[in-house]
């Protein structure tokens, strides 16, 4: 049993009330729920959020909402307090990024794909890092691999060094990918990580899943062509318009 969260929180520090702007007609979390819901592989789905008016948005296009608290550093944090307020119990959490307007259901897939042994703590996603721009990129984490595709290392810095090649030319030499998307956690294994201090390399790199890699948990990431287009900011909503002209309200 697989459930969908779609953590939203209203006050966001850069773009307040980010989840019920406009988005050609319909708010940007009702276009990530209905996408999601094409998803064929998820039992449920579910918003979390601290903000009523959220919530009571959701419940009128036909979703589901959970309340949560105010005090929430991460969306992984806001998933745990949802799921422990649900009566069924689930296998899996795939945390489903809430400022995504047009995520691929497929995505999602190809996520949950990877979970059917069971044996999985917990997955994310990766896409080849494509151009010089996208390697530099301070605000794409990089990542380093094991032989299993497990995360030995992510970084916003570009790793692995490439000695005695022109950093222009290091994305021709060597294959490098950068994280995209979700997560997904086995229900005992999201409970473990949000019992976790801050570590000191996510302090470092302001990434929390290097909390999780210090402390010894295994990190599958999963191979997937459809790129993130996230809203962060106001601007963003426009640029992503553009990218997707086709969009029917």
């Amino acid at each position: 049993m697989i459930i969908g969260i779609i953590p939203a929180r209203f006050a966001s520090t850069r773009f307040p009330g980010k989840p019920l702007i406009d988005i050609n007609g319909k708010s940007m979390i009702q276009r990530v729920y209905e996408q999601s819901a094409k998803s064929r592989s998820l039992n449920r789905i579910i918003v979390a959020t601290e903000d009523k008016q959220i919530a009571d948005h959701v419940i009128g296009f036909g979703g589901e909402a959970v309340m949560t608290g105010e005090h929430h550093a991460s969306g992984t944090d806001r998933c745990f307090e949802a799921l422990g307020k649900l009566k069924e119990s689930y296998q899996y959490i795939i945390n489903i990024q809430g400022d995504e307007p047009f995520i691929e259901p497929e995505q999602i897939d190809e996520l949950a794909e990877a979970l059917k042994n069971g044996d999985i703590e917990i997955a994310t996603q990766m896409i080849a890092v494509k151009n010089e721009s996208e390697l530099f990129d301070a605000g794409e984490a990089k990542i380093i691999l094991n032989k299993n595709n497990e995360a030995i290392y992510f970084s916003r810095a570009a790793i692995p060094y490439l000695r005695n090649v022109d950093q222009k030319e290091w994305h021709t030499h060597h294959l490098y990918y950068r994280q995209v998307g979700m997560y997904a956690y086995r229900n005992d294994i999201l409970k473990k990580i949000t019992q976790l201090p801050v570590s000191s390399l996510e302090k470092a790199e302001s990434l929390e899943q290097l909390r999780w890699l210090q402390n010894g948990f295994k990190i599958k990431c999963v191979l997937t062509e459809y790129e993130s287009h996230c809203v962060d900011v106001p601007e963003d909503v426009e640029r992503i318009l553009k990218l997707k002209k086709d969009i029917q309200p």
